[in-house]
């Protein structure tokens, strides 16, 4: 009886070591500095960021490579700005992630406003949504 319980608490034991977390959002190295007017968003493409003007929310899909310059490219996301000239402040604007890869939070961090951002290398899979 005792050996049953042994076993079965290792394998309980050797059961939860291996678990894993499915809520898997992607780590981002962004600058701890507010007072910058542009900043890149990583996104779990490795090829794949999303630059954002921080003033006025414009943003552009940035992709690099190694295989040569028709690999490499910046397209619009989003050219409207989303505040008046003098409303825009550096650090305004931030891209949170979610666990959808292709997905962004933009959030204006002074009104609260919100939008959907969804990158792709597919023109016509390229949304911008406010979220109301």
């Amino acid at each position: 009886m005792k050996s049953k319980f042994i076993t079965l608490i290792f394998v309980l034991f050797t059961t939860i070591s291996f678990s894993q977390s499915t809520s898997e959002v992607p780590v981002q190295n962004i600058s701890t500095d507010s007072n910058v007017a542009y900043r890149l968003f990583s996104t779990r493409n490795m090829y794949t960021f999303i630059k954002l003007d921080t003033r006025n929310g414009r943003m552009w899909q940035v992709q690099w490579n190694t295989k040569g310059s028709d690999y490499r490219f910046e397209t619009t996301l989003s050219d409207i700005p989303l505040v008046n000239e003098e409303k825009e402040i550096n650090g305004r604007f931030f891209l949170y992630p979610t666990t959808n890869m292709y997905n962004f939070i933009l959030l204006d961090q002074i009104d609260g406003r919100a939008w959907q951002v969804q990158w792709s290398t597919k023109e016509k899979n390229r949304v911008f949504f406010r979220i109301y």
